[in-house]
């Protein structure tokens, strides 16, 4: 495994690949990996011939009150972990590398970046566009893999290789739970003892809302909202709820009713919730 840090060397390393006929498969991280990065790495492996991984945590997708500078970070951890799951690359770019003193190029997808993450985190899904489409460029992968867990995310960056029509699919990998069913994230390492057991609440909750629909409760979608919102508020560390929301997997549409819901319709329920400072999103895909 070799460590890239300059853009124009992954670059020509991509194109000789490339000419040599082989795959090569792409996950983007911003490092401190986990057992969901490694699931999508695995995807990659059984795919491709090479497997790149990006290692960085892109200034562009955090607000001015965000953890950017705390963001955790552990190169060498990364590093191991890439190793064992048998990554052949990583890029692990500077910020001068990624970005010039006078960067003016953006990414914006429209529309379905205005809802969810987008509404609560203005300018986010413009950093995360740009520089998922700048890493593309560099590595010139076949395939991406990106998670269920970041569902927005997902439909964005599909969205935005559909219509730039880039050269190379997404694949999605699912999302991988602790065994108290909490998402498994990066962001989990800031909870205390007591915010960590509380935010199992977040799964229970999604649970709650696919098994009612998969019941047949058909009726109210805000009432079903209420519900689960009762749920997550009875746990005291909860601090405040920013959003849950039922929306088509696809094109993210927001559903009120669901009339609005055809019959076999695939939709993804979504939330964020505030332990203190530390800011957790999930959700759960159901077919109606």
């Amino acid at each position: 495994m070799k460590i890239i840090t300059k853009a124009s060397s992954a670059q020509r390393l991509a194109s000789k690949i490339r000419c040599e006929n082989k795959t090569i498969g792409f996950v983007p991280t911003m490092g401190y990996l986990h057992e969901g990065h490694i699931s999508l790495i695995n995807i990659a492996r059984k795919k491709a011939d090479v497997v790149f991984v990006s290692i960085y945590v892109n200034p562009l997708q955090f607000g001015p009150s965000e953890d950017l500078k705390k963001y955790p970070r552990d190169l060498k951890r990364d590093e191991k972990l890439c190793r064992e799951a048998g990554v052949d690359y990583i890029f692990y770019p500077s910020d001068s590398e990624m970005y010039s003193d006078e960067y003016s190029t953006y990414v914006n997808v429209e529309n379905i970046t205005d809802i969810l993450e987008g509404k609560v985190r203005p300018g986010h899904f413009k950093g995360v566009t740009t520089v998922c489409l700048k890493l593309f460029n560099i590595v010139q992968p076949h395939f991406s893999v990106f998670g269920q867990k970041d569902a927005q995310q997902l439909a964005v960056i599909k969205k935005m290789v559909h219509e730039l029509n880039l050269d190379m699919k997404v694949i999605t990998g699912e999302t991988k739970r602790e065994p108290d069913g909490l998402a498994m994230s990066s962001r989990n390492v800031y909870l205390n003892d007591e915010q960590r057991k509380d935010a199992s609440v977040l799964y229970k909750a999604l649970q709650y809302a696919k098994r009612k629909i998969e019941e047949g409760y058909n009726r109210d979608i805000d009432f079903l909202s209420h519900q689960m919102y009762k749920l997550i508020k009875s746990r005291p560390r909860v601090t405040n709820i920013d959003y849950i929301s039922f929306n088509d997997s696809e094109n993210l549409k927001t559903y009120k009713s669901f009339k609005e819901i055809a019959k076999n319709k695939e939709i993804t329920v979504s939330l964020a919730v505030r332990f203190g400072k530390i800011r957790l999103i999930d959700n759960i895909s159901i077919k109606c």
